[in-house]
């Protein structure tokens, strides 16, 4: 790297420091993806104060060569990026050539799911309260199923779980009112077995003698008055393994996700789960089409005379 460079360098690795506050990995990242870019400029007889917007397409060509993820291609970019308006901002070049660049697309990752006969296996495992319960135990093991149960069967957002009020609990009702995100109100539905499970939730709150009154369904005795979402999370991963699942892909927004996988994957329409899930746009919803292109795929596979390759 020629000393021009380098002095460049390391004048924004200070600014991110001092100013930003950046920590120890992220400099560490600025400086590798930085180094690299200013060696692929040297080899062209260029450096960051003189590229331009050709140099740096041909640097994210050159990544794509070497075979990088979109991901990690973008990650590059940003740094390049942040490199340059700096540049800019200090008044060490007159423009910035990064300005008027797309970055690499990034396909949309598919949404994280969950097999029935695991989700099966998870309930069972927080439903156990152990060898030798106390009425503490039956009521985390009743709270963590009741919590399950209305995260997979409803499709709920973990925020919008944790927060229920205690009047969602009504005998008899089929729905429940949620306030979604941009205070959009929609009603999701309680299956059978998620008023059975909130049904026994109750039974052993009372039986524990906890806030039986409170506004909230899920009571605790933080800030918020409920349940944080972070201690949903630690409780389910921690029946993921017991159940023998691995921790690290199951998770309150996995639960939401396999809802609504295995309603399209069974034949629901796509605009019913839009407002199941209480999705502005459809197009969010549309994450899910993956279920339907595989359907599809399988269709064509098991019903077409020309499909059995075999044949």
């Amino acid at each position: 790297m020629k000393a021009q460079a380098r002095r460049h360098l390391d004048a924004f690795l200070e600014m991110a420091s001092a100013e930003r506050g950046a920590a120890k990995n992220t400099l560490d990242a600025y400086e590798r993806d930085l180094s690299d870019y200013a060696a692929f400029l040297a080899a062209r007889g260029r450096e960051p104060a003189t590229a331009d917007a050709d140099d740096v397409r041909a640097h994210l060509a050159d990544l794509s060569a070497q075979g990088f993820a979109a991901s990690s291609a973008a990650r590059k970019l940003s740094a390049v990026r942040q490199l340059h308006k700096f540049l800019y901002a200090d008044a060490i070049r007159g423009d910035d050539p990064t300005a008027s660049l797309e970055g690499p697309r990034r396909g949309r990752p598919l949404p994280k799911t969950m097999r029935p006969e695991d989700l099966d296996a998870l309930i069972a495992a927080a439903a156990d309260p152990g060898p030798e319960p106390t009425p503490r135990a039956r009521l985390a093991a009743a709270r963590l199923v009741c919590l399950l149960e209305l995260a997979y069967g409803a499709g709920l957002r973990v925020s919008e779980l944790v927060g229920l009020p205690r009047s969602a609990a009504r005998p008899g009702a089929s729905v429940i009112a949620i306030k979604g995100k941009g205070g959009r109100e929609r009603l999701a539905p309680l299956t059978p077995i998620a008023k059975t499970a909130m049904t026994d939730y109750l039974a052993a709150l009372d039986a524990a003698g906890r806030d039986a009154g409170g506004p909230w369904l899920f009571p605790a005795g933080g800030e918020s008055g409920h349940l944080t979402r972070q201690a949903f999370a630690r409780e389910l991963k921690a029946a993921a393994a017991r159940a023998g699942l691995s921790p690290d892909k199951v998770s309150p927004h996995v639960l939401r996700h396999a809802f609504a996988s295995h309603l399209v994957q069974n034949g629901a329409d796509l605009r019913a789960v839009q407002q199941m899930l209480g999705h502005a746009d459809i197009a969010t919803t549309q994450i899910y089409t993956h279920v339907l292109d595989e359907r599809a795929r399988a269709m064509v596979r098991d019903l077409h005379p020309l499909g059995d390759e075999s044949a």
